[in-house]
């Protein structure tokens, strides 16, 4: 019988406690992050930016189990996930962690309600009950009339919709988003934020949003940026803009 993941005392939902990631290729060491620390309060909305090879998304997959640090400590939901097996991480994200990606990730060959089901085949509930739990998240978020819709069938807001159905399917305790608006228009970008405001604040969702638009991140309780691996606060973000 697997032994039980036991909580381990941590700051808020997520906890990151001076986590260094390096690199190597051949004889060179390449540091992404280094002495990283973040907290994000159960029910929080936490907005990282910065620009591109900062390290906002390997911070973001070392917090989803996806990636390891090379030191220091990552705790999500009262686990610390950088000391789990490969074995059990598979099981600790299935209940722990939502995805949702820039670029959807749908399957072309299945209809939006057997996309949104793909994380319940993990699980032990019937076919019945993984329909009628897909049908409800696709009612979460507004697509119950496109359920039997393919991919193709679908315009790029609501294909992210269908994605973020599949990402709270299971009723995870952390949404992780990398880049949620970036491949979408002016108003459907809008109507996904909405969305994200409606996880928040109705369904209580702790959310770890990757992004580069303003728009976005304003939509976050905190924004946080990276810049080359470290973490600012937002004084030093101002100067280093040369904003006075």
């Amino acid at each position: 019988m697997t032994a039980e993941i036991k909580p381990i005392h941590q700051n808020g939902m997520v906890d990151v406690q001076n986590v260094r990631k390096i690199y190597r290729r051949d004889s060179q060491e390449i540091t992404v992050l280094n002495g990283i620390d973040a907290q994000v309060a159960e029910g929080g909305f936490f907005a990282l930016m910065g620009p591109s090879g900062s390290g906002k998304t390997t911070l973001l997959n070392l917090i989803a189990g996806i990636d390891r640090p090379t030191s220091g400590k990552v705790f999500v939901a009262g686990t610390d996930v950088s000391q789990l097996s490969e074995g059990r991480l598979a099981g600790w994200r299935s209940v722990n962690i939502g995805f949702i990606f820039q670029f959807y990730n749908l399957i072309p060959v299945l209809t939006a309600t057997e996309n949104v089901q793909l994380p319940l085949l993990l699980t032990r509930l019937s076919k019945k009950e993984r329909r009628e739990r897909a049908l409800m998240a696709l009612n979460i978020v507004g697509l119950t009339d496109r359920a039997d819709h393919y991919p193709r069938q679908l315009s790029g807001g609501q294909e992210q919709r269908v994605a973020i159905a599949r990402a709270i399917v299971t009723d995870p305790k952390v949404l992780v988003a990398d880049e949620p608006t970036g491949d979408l228009d002016s108003k459907s970008a809008h109507e996904i934020l909405d969305l994200f405001d409606a996880l928040n604040n109705d369904l209580k969702k702790t959310i770890v949003m990757v992004t580069h638009d303003p728009r976005a991140a304003a939509r976050a309780k905190i924004c946080r940026h990276l810049d080359k691996g470290v973490m600012i606060d937002s004084e030093e973000r101002e100067l280093k803009d040369g904003v006075r």
